[in-house]
């Protein structure tokens, strides 16, 4: 008879949108999972499992990165953005109000992750082109809008950005 294998968990510390969560878990616990299940924040999707729908995105320490791929003891100690972090006093910010305006969104699974890929871009890159949004949200898949009212609404954003928040 085989033994039942017992899994010792390991603390994990994260600071997520400026607030540190804490949690035992176990060591092959997904970020998302930490994300969505430890520190209680819904708005990160689980889509595919396997980075190819871009639904989990979320910055790390400042980097875009699919949480479905990462594990939660990997991002112990650092600092991860959702798309709850993105509104500050109860506004919105500037992408998620473009996205609003030009309808930028169906369904809305694939938004937060759209919204957090859009972020990083215009983070490094104020005044992207077209063909630079495409390549920033080719990781993101999107099946209800078809990808120009995203574009647009990014865009968009960029514009405002400039102009003052960030």
């Amino acid at each position: 008879m085989e033994k039942a294998r017992i899994v010792e968990k390991v603390k994990v510390s994260v600071k997520i949108n400026g607030k540190t969560y804490e949690g035992l878990v176990e060591p092959r616990m997904l970020l998302v999972d930490f994300i969505r299940d430890v520190a209680g924040l819904k708005g990160t999707h689980i889509g595919c499992d396997t980075t190819s729908c871009g639904a989990c995105t979320v910055l790390v320490d400042g980097v875009s990165v699919k949480s479905c791929t990462m594990l939660a003891v990997e991002a112990d100690g650092r600092e991860v953005t959702t798309v709850e972090g993105l509104s500050r006093d109860g506004k919105l910010h500037p992408l998620q109000e473009a996205f609003w305006r030009n309808h930028a969104l169906q369904c809305g699974y694939c938004t937060p992750g759209m919204l957090m890929s859009a972020y990083f871009l215009l983070s490094r890159n104020p005044d992207p082109t077209e063909e630079e949004i495409k390549e920033a949200i080719a990781g993101n898949i999107c099946r209800c809008t078809g990808y120009i009212p995203i574009i647009r609404a990014i865009k968009e954003a960029s514009v405002e950005m400039k102009g003052g928040r960030k």
